[in-house]
């Protein structure tokens, strides 16, 4: 039998914040996720509105691709027969038996809150829970009947940049700080490589090939859902293009949505966290790191397109991104991370 590994030294002081950090770290995943999908669901369902001529069949194709995108294909296939505009807000925003949905991923964020109370301030604190009692009183029927969801994801919008605001201003710069952010940029920039999923397959060989065929609707809905628009417009000043789109949300080292920006600061954080500040690193979760990192800073959208291939590239990211993440928890935690089915037991524990 091959010997067993040896599990890489953890530092004194991420061992004695273990069952803080897991907290700590998945409270800030969470909110990044409920962010990330309300931006998701508005920017499409704006989209749809904008164009009245689409069919059932082009509507099932369009939540057809963020579902598959998401990973959400077969669970959502269990609970609902039509992938339309109300099924899928429904399915994103309020379902508890999707585990991404925005209140389950809440009611998450508040329960690893709520376990480490007295290591958060009182700020952090009062801004999740209000987002937990305001989504309590919303569902889909709701926002419909108040002319639109529009209000209700941009309210999540708000409270979710709210928290991350405060956060910043007052929360210590210690390790539990080091696992705020690791947990928020990891979250993006899994989150970042799926909003342009969405859309790989409109992603034609040459520019040549692209020409009127390509809505540039949906390329803006695109970088509109990484809250991008305005940034890529300050950066290229010409007409928006899908390969432009691609190589802004995956190289740009300014933007903080893009990958190359998101991973960049994964690996800056994974360094402290594991105290793996050597230019050889000791851990897999490091190697990956440092070779993604390297990947993003010498590869071009060229090499991507021709080489790799967009949605090839994306889901290499992702898996790679997992890795990171599964190392960091194994080698730093030793707490599993409380879901958001584990809250749906403890509260019907509570109610029995």
């Amino acid at each position: 039998m091959p010997a067993a590994k040896t599990p890489p030294a953890r530092p004194q002081a991420t061992v004695m914040l273990s069952r803080v950090a897991h907290s700590l770290y998945w409270m800030s995943r969470y909110i990044e996720r409920a962010e990330n999908f309300a931006r998701l669901l508005d920017v499409n369902l704006q989209l749809l509105l904008d164009f009245q001529g689409f069919t059932d069949t082009t509507i099932k194709e369009h939540w057809g691709s963020i579902l598959l995108s998401s990973g959400d294909e077969e669970r959502f296939a269990k609970h609902y027969a039509t992938a339309d505009s109300r099924n899928v807000t429904e399915f994103f925003a309020f379902d508890l038996r999707n585990p991404n949905s925005i209140r389950s991923s809440v009611n998450a964020a508040r329960e690893n809150a709520r376990m480490i109370r007295d290591q958060i301030s009182a700020e952090m604190w009062e801004t999740i829970n209000e987002l937990y009692l305001y989504l309590g009183t919303h569902n889909t029927d709701a926002i419909w009947a108040a002319g639109g969801a529009g209000e209700f994801f941009n309210s999540v919008k708000r409270s979710a940049h709210l928290f991350q605001g405060l956060t910043a201003s007052t929360y210590s710069r210690n390790e539990g700080w080091e696992f705020i952010e690791f947990g928020k940029y990891i979250e993006r920039a899994d989150k970042t490589t799926r909003i342009l999923d969405v859309k790989y397959h409109i992603l034609l060989p040459s520019a040549s090939d692209v020409g009127g065929a390509v809505d540039t609707a949906q390329w803006q809905a695109v970088l509109r859902s990484a809250s991008a628009l305005e940034a890529y417009r300050r950066f290229y000043v010409s007409e928006i293009l899908p390969w432009k789109v691609a190589e802004f949300l995956i190289f740009s080292d300014s933007f903080p949505r893009s990958l190359h920006f998101c991973v960049a600061q994964v690996d800056d954080f994974l360094r402290r966290i594991l105290g793996d500040t050597g230019p050889r690193p000791r851990t897999e979760a490091g190697r990956a790191s440092r070779r993604l990192l390297a990947d993003l800073q010498s590869l071009t959208i060229a090499d991507v397109l021709q080489e790799h291939g967009l949605h090839e590239f994306l889901e290499e990211v992702q898996k790679t991104l997992d890795t990171i993440g599964n190392e960091m928890m194994e080698t730093t935690m030793f707490y599993p991370a409380e879901s958001s089915n584990d809250v749906q037991q403890q509260q019907q524990q509570q109610q029995q």
